[in-house]
């Protein structure tokens, strides 16, 4: 049976990544294996493929079969292009000097359809970051702005008690509001809190 090229599993349980490996073909997915050329991780953007490029067209041209996915990923890194070329130059379809002029022309447009694909998601991710700091900035824009009697208290001595309503040292009632918070009653104020309170009562029947 021919040697294959295909993936064996590791990484953790949701987040695999992949080395690139010969095998026996009738050996276990994720068991023993013959050597390691590359190794393979889908879970980033693009996905990050690292491969012994002349390892794998040798073991290529000694007959190993890759894997559907492991296709893909020699199709991708040029490797099959390269076995194309050679078994060319081997049958006299062209010289070795054209075979590589070939490689070299399709490697670079190869590589300027990579970059354009990085430059793409690069941006994309610009914008949705654009997008969140725009977002966040009008929710923020949309938040109720502080009291100018809490603001006040900082250095008048008042003391909000309902929302925005407030009581000096003589329980004098100082502003209103729609809505009612949780009371918050200065300790100089003790005195005059029942007072101060019946008002407050009578502002809101």
């Amino acid at each position: 049976m021919p040697a294959k090229i295909r993936l064996a599993r590791h990484g953790r349980k949701k987040s695999p990544y992949y080395h690139i490996v010969i095998s026996d073909s009738r050996a276990p997915r994720d068991g023993r294996y013959i050597e390691r050329i590359g190794i393979y991780n889908p879970g980033t953007n693009p996905a990050t493929i690292k491969l012994d490029f002349d390892r794998a067209l040798e073991w290529l041209q000694k007959g190993a079969q890759p894997t559907d996915t492991c296709r893909a990923i020699l199709s991708y890194k040029g490797v099959l292009f390269k076995n194309h070329l050679l078994n060319g130059v081997k049958k006299g379809a062209f010289s070795e000097d054209e075979a590589e002029v070939r490689y070299n022309t399709w490697l670079k447009e190869k590589e300027n359809e990579i970059q354009t694909k990085k430059s793409k998601i690069e941006k994309a991710l610009e914008e949705e970051e654009k997008k969140r700091f725009e977002a966040e900035k009008k929710i923020k824009e949309t938040k109720p702005k502080v009291s100018p009697y809490k603001e006040k208290e900082k250095w008048s001595g008042y003391m909000p008690i309902y929302g925005d309503i407030a009581i000096g040292g003589s329980g004098r009632v100082i502003g209103t509001e729609r809505f009612i918070n949780d009371a918050k009653i200065c300790s100089k104020c003790n005195d005059n809190v029942e007072r101060a309170l019946d008002k407050i009562k009578k502002l809101f029947e």
